[in-house]
Parts: C-alpha cells; structure tokens; sequence
C-alpha cells in the first residue's frame, strides 16, 4: 500500500426533511449574503426550493439566484455567474441541484478571485482559496458533494477539464434521499454507473491493499444492488438513502487510499466524448466505455481484474463478468455501445483527438491514440 493523507473536511447532513436546516448551516458557517445556483428548475416543482428559500429567510440571510446550469456544465455560464457574484457581494455559494450546478458552483467560488476561471482549469494558476460552498444535493453519482473537483466544458475549444483544489470541498452538503424519489430513472441510473466507475478508477490499481480493495467490492456490490431495488420500486427510502451514501463515499478519498490516486484514463476519454457530443449524459458515456477499457486493459493487472469479476459478479472470468456487467446496464435500460449513443465509428478521431488535448491518459498503461482508438472501438 503506498503512503497516503486522507483529509475529506466537508460536512455531511444526511437524512429526512435535512434540507430545511440549510440556512442555519450557512449562518454559523458565517455566511450572510448567498449565490444560490440551480439548474433546470426541477427544484422548483419537487419543493426543495421553496424549503431551501424558507430556511434561508428564517436564518436571516439574503440571496441572489443563478439559475440555468445544464448537464455538462460550461465555462460560458460559470462566467456570467462570476460577474453577478462580484457585483452582488455575495460571501458562500449555495449549489442545489446535482453535480452540473455544484460543479458550475464550485468554478465560481473559485472564479471571483482568478484573473481567468479557465487559466486555473489548463493549471496555469494555482486556485488556493474560493468563495465559502455549501449544498443541497438533488441527484447522486458525480460525488462533487463530498470531493474538491469541478468539471466544465470550453464550448470554443472543444475541451471538458477537471479542476481540483482543496479550497473545492464544500463546507458542508446536505443529503436528503427523499429529494431524489422523484427522479426520472434514466438519472438514477446514470448516477449509480457514474458511481461505480468512480470506484472503479482506483480498484484495478489495487494489488494487495485489501482493506480499501474490499471496501470497493462492497460498495460496487451495494450500488448495483440498491440500483435493482430502486428499479422495482423507485420510492424504496432505504435503497435511496444506500445508493445516495454510496456514491458520495465512492470519491470522497476513501475509495482511493493507497491506490496511486487511481487510472482516471475512462473518465477523460468520456468527458471528451462529451465535449465533442454535448447530449451525452456522462454516466451514460461511462457506461459505453468503461466496459471496453477493462477489456483492452485486463492483462496490465490479471489478478486483480479477475479477482473483480469473481467478488463483483461472480463471474469466472473478466470477460464473462463484462458480459454480466453489459447485461446489467441494459437492464437498468442503459445504452452499452457507441451506437446507441449516436456516435460511429467515423467519429474516433475526434473523441481521440479531444482526449489528447489533456495530456497523457492511463496509469495501469500510458494510453497512446492507437490504444484509444482500440478501446473506441470495442465500444461500437
């Protein structure tokens, strides 16, 4: 096991009727004036924003509203947020919504003292302070609620980055698994594939750090699970409130400790796609393509890769557990290769040349553009 720190200083608040204690956690964070930003407006019809707005006006607190974020969330809007944070003052960021708003809101605590938000994304400043975060968590799977990153798309460049800092971990996040009954299932499912790539990133790193090897395999286990339970019934609380806490814990650092910070290769190769094919919801892509990386990439660390498909889905084999895995997904009605997703073949060269534009991809095995065309193509 390789030498490691863990520090996760974010504050969960998790349970039944927890969002209406938002106010106060912003108040005795030291919060006064609050850049709320939101999404679509689906907060507005399940009532989370009518008990977030209560509970801020009860707290004594003032705010201003960003509304607006989409999935995959863009550089473009994170600016004009920027500006009206600026003009209006504002002292914490409250995001509600799922991981697009707490990304959008992430860059923008950060942005209002960068010269350049998108500077700090191609790291040529360093981001080492931000805005005071907090957040109502709407959707689960991206983990953003308990990890220091952000994620936004340069819609010009044709670039979806990642940006990290420790000034990134929210102060504090409230988890209500009520707030997510009402989700449409493509998102629950989304989310849950989301989640177990996360854990997945660090897993097949894995050699002999049992203890953090069978944490994953059990949060694996339990995600895939609880994603079949809430299939059956989407207003299950106890599958809701597992699946929730599973996917925060699934980056939260726990996930990854002493596994050499984990091979993100799938996940920079999706946010590629995605920044070539906007439409394409990232658990989505994850789902696509993280099948045919473990196929291509299944003789770089044997044991491990088979001990997965023997502990996860008792397969005898990696491929017979990529074919259990694939059915799976189907199941949960998730596409399984590039066609579905509308993408051919005569479009690899662009997801690849996207992906290069990151720099090197891979830690298990430095991924060249052949490689990546390969695993593409073990997609389609």
């Amino acid at each position: 096991m390789d030498n490691f720190t863990f520090h996760n200083p974010t504050r969960i608040i998790f349970g039944k009727e927890s969002v209406g204690q938002i106010g106060g956690v912003i108040k005795e964070a030291g919060g006064k004036r609050v850049l709320l930003v939101a999404g679509g407006g689906s907060i507005r019809k399940n009532g989370v924003y009518d008990t977030v707005a209560r509970s801020l006006k009860e707290a004594g607190l003032t705010w201003v509203e960003a509304w607006g974020v989409r999935p995959n969330p863009v550089l473009a809007k994170a600016r004009e947020i920027i500006a009206l944070a600026q003009k209006e003052k504002v002292d914490a960021v409250l995001a509600v919504g799922g991981g697009s708003v707490i990304d959008t809101a992430k860059s923008v605590a950060a942005g209002v003292f960068l010269q350049d938000l998108w500077a700090a994304f191609e790291r040529q400043v360093e981001v080492t302070t931000a805005l005071p975060i907090f957040v109502v968590l709407t959707m689960s799977g991206t983990g953003s609620e308990m990890d220091p990153l952000a994620v936004l798309t340069h819609e010009a460049d044709v670039k979806k980055w990642v940006l990290r800092s420790p000034a990134l971990f929210p102060v504090a996040s409230i988890i209500d698994p009520t707030v997510q009954q009402s989700l449409p299932w493509h998102q629950t499912v989304n989310g849950a594939i989301d989640a177990m790539t996360h854990v997945m990133e660090f897993y097949f790193l894995g050699t002999w750090e049992e203890t953090t090897m069978a944490l994953d395999e059990s949060l694996m286990r339990t995600i895939i699970k609880m994603t079949h339970l809430l299939q059956q019934n989407p207003l299950g609380y106890e599958a809701r409130a597992n699946l929730a806490w599973a996917a925060s814990l699934a980056l939260n650092g726990l996930t990854g400790v002493g596994l050499r910070e984990g091979d993100f290769a799938t996940h920079r190769l999706e946010t590629a796609m995605s920044a070539v094919f906007p439409e394409i919801a990232h658990g989505a892509g994850l789902g696509v393509l993280f099948p045919a990386w473990i196929l291509y990439m299944k003789d770089y660390n044997p044991a491990t890769f088979a001990r997965w498909a023997r502990e996860v889905w008792e397969a005898g084999s990696v491929e017979e557990g990529v074919a259990r895995m694939r059915l799976t997904f189907q199941g949960w009605d998730a596409p399984v290769t590039l066609e579905e997703l509308g993408v051919s073949e005569a479009d690899i060269p662009a997801i690849v040349a996207a992906a290069l534009k990151v720099g090197i991809l891979g830690r298990l095995k430095e991924l060249t553009p052949g490689d990546l065309s390969a695993i593409l193509r073990l997609a389609l």
